[in-house]
C-alpha cells in the first residue's frame, strides 16, 4: 500500500496531481483544509485489513471504513512531520560538526535510527573527548528517532504478522541483523510485550546475555583433561598452545602434558611437538601401541592435560573411532567444541551435530576477529546450550586467548554490529559522491 499527501491551492489542482502521479486507482483517505489551499492524503492498492494491522490496538476505535481512512491518513500525516524533524535534526548536527571541524565519521539516516545503545542499561562512554558533543546530540535524537520507527513499524515490505506487534516484528528484524536466526529473532522478540523499541532491545540482550553460558572458573586453575575437537582449519592446535603457554607462564612446566589423537595425516602433530619443546612440555601421541586411556594413566600426576585431535568429518576413515574413544574413556574427559565464529550457522550446526556423540560439554570460539558479526556464533550456543570457555581474536601466543564472559561477549557483538552500519554507510556515501567528482 502506497500512501501519498498532497497539498494545492484549490480542491480541483490537487485532484489533478492525484490524477497524473498516483493514476486513476487512487483512493482519497481524507482531505482538509490547511493554510493557503486543501490538502489530500491517498493511497494506492489500500486494503482495509492491512490497514488495521499496521494501526494495531488504534483500530479498534475505527467504528467504519471512513473513520479507518482518517486514522491512515492522520498516521500517514504523523509519520511525515516525524520524519522531517528527525532529518532536519540530523542536518543540523552534520553542519555543526562541519563548522567545528572535529572530523568524526559522518552517519546517515539509516545509520542514526539503526544505532545500537551500549552497555544496555548503563551509559555508554566516548571513546574520545572529541566525539563528546556528537555524541549528546545522538542521546537527544534518538527519542524521536524510537518513536519514529514504531510509527513506521512492521516489515518494510510486507504486513505485519498476526498475533505480533510493530514493535516485536521489527525487534526481529534489528536481532536478525545482529546475526540471530530468524526463529531465535523471534522467539526473544515476542518476549517484549508493549513499549519502545530501544528498550525491547535493550531486554532482548540482556536475555541473549542470560542465555550465553559461560564458567565461572579457568580450565589453568581449576585443572583436569580437556579435549578439543572440531573440522580442519577451526584452530584447535593454536588454541591448545595458546592455553599451555599461558598456564605455563602462570603455573610452570611441571604439571602440564599434551596429547594428540592424530595418527590419520601424515606429520599432523608436527606444530603440537613445537609447542611442547618451545614450553618444555611432554607430548604423547595415541597410536595403535598407546591408547588414550593408557596415556592419560601415565599423566594421572598433572594437574593440566589437554587434548588435540583430528579434524575429521564423518565420512573420513578413524572419525567413529576418535570420538568413540574420548567417550568412553574411565577418565573424566571434557570435550570442547571448537567452532570458527566466520562459519556460516548452518556449518556451525552440522559441526555440532557431527561431534556431539562425544559428550560435548562446552566449545571455544576461535577467529572472532575475522568476522563480521558475533550475533550467529552466540545464537548457536544459546541455541545448542554449549558453555563458551574461551574465545580467540588473533594468532598472538597467547595474548589472543581471553576467558568468556557473556555479557563482554554480547557487547562485543553489538559494537561488530555498529561498527559494520558505519561502513556500510561510509561505503554508500562513497559511491553516491564519486559521480559527482568525476563530472
Amino acid at each position: 500500500m502506497k500512501v501519498k499527501r498532497f497539498f494545492a491551492k484549490s480542491m480541483a489542482e490537487a485532484l489533478k496531481q492525484v490524477s497524473e502521479q498516483m493514476g486513476p486507482d487512487a483512493v482519497i483517505l481524507s482531505n482538509r483544509r490547511v493554510d493557503g489551499g486543501v490538502e489530500i492524503v491517498t493511497a494506492l492498492d489500500y486494503d482495509e485489513n492491512m490497514a488495521r494491522q499496521s494501526l494495531g490496538e488504534q483500530a479498534s476505535e475505527a467504528t467504519n471504513g471512513t473513520h479507518l481512512a482518517e486514522m491512515q491518513a492522520e498516521r500517514h500525516r504523523r509519520l511525515e512531520d516525524e520524519l522531517s524533524r528527525s532529518r532536519s535534526r540530523i542536518r543540523e548536527v552534520r553542519e555543526s560538526r562541519v563548522e567545528r571541524s572535529q572530523g568524526y565519521p559522518g552517519a546517515s539516516f539509516s545509520d542514526v535510527q539503526d544505532a545500537v545503545i551500549d552497555g544496555f542499561d548503563e551509559p555508554a562512554s566516548s571513546s574520545a573527548s572529541s566525539h563528546a558533543d556528537y555524541s549528546d546530540e545522538l542521546a537527544r535524537m534518538r527519542s524521536e528517532i524510537s518513536s519514529l520507527r514504531e510509527l513506521m513499524g512492521g516489515p518494510r515490505n510486507e504486513p505485519a504478522k498476526t498475533g505480533v506487534s510493530a514493535v516485536q516484528q521489527r525487534l526481529s528484524e534489528r536481532l536478525q541483523e545482529f546475526g540471530l536466526s530468524s526463529v531465535l529473532a523471534g522467539s526473544l522478540s515476542r518476549q517484549y510485550k508493549s513499549g519502545k523499541l530501544g528498550d525491547g532491545w535493550r531486554q532482548s540482550l540482556k536475555m541473549l546475555a542470560t542465555g550465553v553460558r559461560t564458567p565461572r572458573q579457568e580450565w589453568l586453575d581449576e585443572g583436569g583433561v580437556y579435549a578439543l575437537v572440531g573440522p580442519t582449519g577451526s584452530g584447535k592446535t593454536t588454541t591448545i598452545g595458546k592455553l599451555a603457554a599461558r598456564y605455563v607462564l602462570k603455573h610452570g612446566a611441571d604439571s602440564l602434558a599434551l596429547v594428540t589423537t592424530d595418527r590419520y595425516r601424515v606429520a599432523a602433530h608436527e606444530q603440537l611437538f613445537v609447542f611442547g619443546r618451545i614450553l618444555n612440555v611432554p607430548v604423547r601421541v595415541v597410536d595403535e601401541s598407546n591408547t588414550l586411556d593408557d596415556i592419560l594413566d601415565e599423566l594421572s600426576d598433572r594437574h593440566l592435560v589437554l587434548i588435540d585431535t583430528a579434524g575429521l568429518t564423518s565420512s573420513d576413515k578413524g572419525y567413529q573411532e576418535q570420538l568413540a574413544e574420548l567417550a568412553r574413556s574411565h577418565h573424566n574427559v571434557r570435550t570442547h567444541l571448537v567452532v570458527s565464529a566466520t562459519s556460516q550457522p548452518r556449518i556451525m550446526k552440522s559441526v555440532w551435530h557431527c561431534y556431539k556423540m562425544a559428550n560435548l560439554t562446552g566449545c571455544v570460539m576461535t577467529k572472532i576477529d575475522e568476522a563480521l558479526t558475533l550475533g550467529e556464533s552466540l545464537g548457536f550456543v544459546m541455541e545448542t546450550g554449549l558453555p563458551v570457555a574461551y574465545y580467540t581474536d588473533g594468532q598472538k601466543i597467547p595474548g589472543d586467548l581471553h576467558h568468556a564472559e557473556a555479557v563482554p561477549l554480547v557487547r562485543q557483538a553489538v559494537e561488530r554490529l555498529k561498527t559494520l552500519q558505519q561502513q556500510t554507510a561510509a561505503e554508500k556515501i562513497t559511491g553516491t559522491e564519486r559521480p559527482r567528482e568525476t563530472a
